[in-house]
């Protein structure tokens, strides 16, 4: 694969689409899907992870390379946009987007 500058801005503006979305859908929680991360019965505080963000991201990310494979350029193009969405989702977890901690 040759990067050029185009496919380097479009994997840049990619990425930036994808954690916006990833934040978005934490934040607004359009599905309200939560998974309790706390194992623990003596505590007062309940760890949550919200799916929404993390949903939402890879159903945009299906639509693009749907859109990609209708186009016919799913080999040259499709690669980029795994890496945005891989590069999305990574920082995303690591900023913690999704986690949330409630106090009884």
């Amino acid at each position: 694969m040759k990067i050029t500058p185009l496919a380097f801005l479009l994997t840049l503006l990619q990425f930036v689409l994808f954690i916006l979305i990833f934040i978005v859908g934490s934040f607004a929680r359009p599905f309200n899907i939560l998974t309790n991360l706390d194992h623990s019965n003596h505590l007062a505080v309940t760890h949550y992870f919200i799916w929404d963000g993390l949903i939402l991201m890879f159903a945009v990310f299906a639509v693009i390379l749907l859109v990609e494979a209708l186009r016919k350029r799913l080999a040259t193009a499709a690669p980029w946009t795994t890496l945005a969405v891989i590069l999305a989702t990574v920082l995303g977890l690591v900023a913690k987007f999704g986690f949330i901690t409630r106090e009884f």
